[in-house]
This record gives structure tokens, C-alpha cells and sequence, in this order.
């Protein structure tokens, strides 16, 4: 009989201990925040920079994990199959959500089903730069120096299907010229390479390049969004340099895997709406060269959706696959 008594009793005490620790408020440990590039480029900085407030907000740190490899696919893809319990969750962006899956014959998931999206953080032009030294001070030269020397201008991008290797196929059709396509493991090594002036040009995102620019180390030919940038006022944009309608823009966001609860998703969507609201992250933001767009998980799941329709025409229409 105390056998039974007591053998009921540790059950009780489990039930209550277990019982109450299901019901700790979401989130109860770190969260991780798959930036699916190597370190260095723009979906790090934007990523860190919305990590660490949102840590303020939540009260658990969110870290920051890079998992680069396939032009950003391996690490979106690494999401996509996780536990949908709001612990791992992704810097969503224009290439690997938008591009990837018309690039590839299989990207491994699909930017509409595989992903609840949590909201917008923003969106930030590329640039069009070159080293110094190369022969070339605006987009028109540019052109000129392509068409005399065709296919022997390499630019570099942070991978194969990435947004700026799209963006660099979908300029060069637009002028009728033949560039060469350097991929690397992100924008970090392009950097490097570019500044060395192993690669004379590079399509890339305004935040990786700005500090340079600025310095003088490299030169920049032409912002890629519509309008000019307000960062870089003084920088045209290549729709007014001769391409007109030609538009490449980053877009970046949070997601977690499908079949999240809605209310963990609510609660990363309040959080990021308060970072993004937030004098600091403001200034930070603007200082890499990205305008905050806080909004609902709707309208970001709106945005990709638009945006896969968009990149997935210019694919098919410049012709680029993954080989």
C-alpha cells in the first residue's frame, strides 16, 4: 500500500513538474537565427542588427548562426526541416526566397509552403561599383568598355543564383553586353577580391560596399533600385543611366518552418516590429543603406509571393539556370 502511495506520489510530482514546464511563456531559450550566407555580407549585418534588439525584447538572446553554401539554399533549406517550435527561425532574403526557386531545379523547398513568414524587415538597393582602376565612371562607360571587350569583364557576386548574379545577367541583357560571372561564398570574399582587384566589378548590396565607397577605395557607378537612395543621393540609379525599368532590389525578413503557432509567430512579429521601431536600429539601418518595412506575417508572405513572380520572369527571360 506505501509502495503504491508512493510510486502515485512521484507520478503526481512529475505531472505538476512537467506539466509546469510545457507551460513556461514561448520563449524560455535562446533562439537561433539562421543567416544563410558566410559572414561579412548584408544579410549578416541586417541580421545582427535586428537580433540583438529583438534579444532586448524577448528576453532570451537570439544568436545568430551563418550557414552559407548553394548561393544560400542550404542554409534556407535547413529551416524549411526544422522543428516549427519558434527556436530556429530564418533571415529570409530576395535570393534564396525569391530567385532560387526558378534558379535551381531544386531549391529543396518552396518559399510559400515550407515557411510561416514573421514580417518584413526592410529593403536596400545594390550597387554597381569597380575598383579604381578600372577604366570606367559611369554605367555608359561601362557598356562602351563591355562591348569592346566582350566577356572579358568578371564581376563577382556572393554566389551562383544569387540576387546580384541575377542582377548582373539581367544588366548585361539589358545592354546587350557579355559579362563573366565570378561566383563566390558571399559578399565578404567579393569584397576582399574587388578591393584587391582580382575582379574589376561587382554587383552588390549597398550595405557591404557603402564604407568603401565613402573612403574612396572603390567607385561607384550606380545604385540599382528606381529612385536614388537617400544614403547615396549622389549616386544615379541605373534606370536613369541608360536601362531604363531596370530594378534589383534586396528585401529582407524573418520566417520560421511551417506550422509554427500562430502565436509564437504573433509574438517574434511583435518583437520585430518593436526592433524595427527603435531609434538605434533606425540609424543603424539607414547607415547600411536599408529602409525599414515592419509589417504583418500577411504582408510579408504578400511580398515574397510578388517578388518570386518578379525574379522568376527575369530567370526565364535572361535564360540563366544553375548548371
Amino acid at each position: 500500500m506505501r509502495t503504491w502511495k508512493a510510486g502515485w506520489l512521484i507520478g503526481l510530482a512529475f505531472v505538476i513538474m512537467t506539466g509546469g514546464a510545457a507551460a513556461q511563456p514561448y520563449p524560455n531559450r535562446p533562439i537561433t537565427m539562421i543567416v544563410p550566407f558566410p559572414p561579412g555580407g548584408s544579410t549578416t549585418i541586417v541580421g545582427r542588427i535586428i537580433a540583438e534588439k529583438m534579444s532586448d525584447t524577448l528576453g532570451q538572446q537570439v544568436v545568430v548562426e551563418n550557414r552559407g553554401g548553394a548561393g544560400g539554399t542550404m542554409g534556407t533549406r535547413a529551416v524549411a526541416k526544422s522543428a516549427p517550435d519558434g527556436y530556429t527561425i530564418l533571415l529570409g532574403y530576395s535570393g534564396t526566397l525569391s530567385v532560387a526557386p526558378s534558379f535551381y531545379a531544386s531549391a529543396g523547398y518552396d518559399p510559400r509552403k515550407d515557411f510561416a513568414p514573421i514580417g518584413r524587415i526592410g529593403a536596400a538597393p545594390s550597387m554597381v561599383v569597380v575598383n579604381p582602376s578600372f577604366p570606367a565612371a559611369t554605367v555608359a562607360d561601362l557598356i562602351a568598355y563591355a562591348r569592346t571587350n566582350p566577356a572579358k569583364v568578371n564581376y563577382g557576386s556572393a554566389g551562383v543564383g544569387s540576387l546580384n548574379h541575377i542582377a548582373g545577367e539581367y544588366f548585361a541583357a539589358k545592354a546587350g553586353i557579355k559579362l563573366t560571372h565570378v561566383p563566390y561564398k558571399g559578399s565578404g570574399p567579393v569584397m576582399t577580391d574587388l578591393l584587391g582587384g582580382h575582379i574589376p566589378l561587382a554587383f552588390a548590396p549597398l550595405p557591404t560596399v557603402q564604407s568603401n565607397v565613402q573612403a574612396g577605395k572603390l567607385r561607384a557607378l550606380a545604385v540599382t533600385s528606381l529612385k536614388r537612395s537617400s544614403l547615396v543621393p549622389e549616386v544615379p540609379t541605373v534606370n536613369e543611366s541608360g536601362l531604363p525599368g531596370y530594378e534589383a532590389v534586396l528585401s529582407y525578413g524573418l520566417l520560421a518552418p511551417a506550422g509554427t503557432p500562430r502565436e509564437i509567430i504573433e509574438r517574434l512579429n511583435t518583437a520585430l516590429r518593436s526592433a524595427l521601431a527603435s531609434d538605434d536600429v533606425k540609424q543603424k539601418l539607414a547607415i547600411e543603406g536599408a529602409e525599414p518595412i515592419p509589417g504583418s506575417p500577411g504582408e510579408y508572405a504578400a511580398e515574397i509571393d510578388a517578388e518570386e513572380k518578379q525574379w522568376s520572369a527575369v530567370v526565364r527571360s535572361i535564360g540563366v539556370k544553375a548548371e
